[in-house]
């Protein structure tokens, strides 16, 4: 588990990006970009599969799930928290993944940025439309291959 979580948090920083917090085996990270939460993604499943050969477990299981937008952004205890909608749909679309899979939402994908890196990177997302709880209307969430 130390092994995992150090993994993570170097990609994580290497990505211009923050652990928020950690619950249970789960990382939430806020990036200044969709573009480098999804080089992170990339990079942290391609970490996993390589760490899971190593240690000869198959079932390294890393479940991501990307949205970007506003969000209420508090301190506390000297950390800093983030709270909304935003972050509810994140953790919503996370949910919907299977193990080594990455869902992005629809401001993720149309980020010039992240879909630059991605078309280079030879990655077309899959969209799928799903209903999310707590959200009204049925959104598009897109698997990263």
């Amino acid at each position: 588990m130390k092994e995992h979580f150090r993994v993570l948090n170097e990609i994580i920083a290497s990505e211009r990006g923050a652990v928020v917090k950690t619950i249970g085996d789960a990382v939430m990270a806020t990036f200044a970009t969709p573009d480098r939460a999804v080089a992170a993604a990339i990079r942290m499943r391609d970490a996993m599969t390589d760490l899971g050969e190593q240690r000869h477990q198959k079932d390294l299981l890393l479940k991501m799930g990307i949205h970007e937008g506003p969000c209420l952004a508090v301190s506390l205890d000297d950390r800093q928290d983030y709270f909304g909608q935003t972050v509810n749909i994140a953790a919503r679309v996370q949910a919907l993944a299977a193990s080594r899979s990455i869902l992005v939402t629809e401001p993720v994908v149309e980020n010039l940025q992240a879909s630059a890196m991605l078309e280079t990177s030879g990655l077309k997302p899959k969209q799928r439309r799903t209903t999310l709880r707590g959200i009204a209307s049925e959104i598009s969430v897109y698997e990263i291959p």
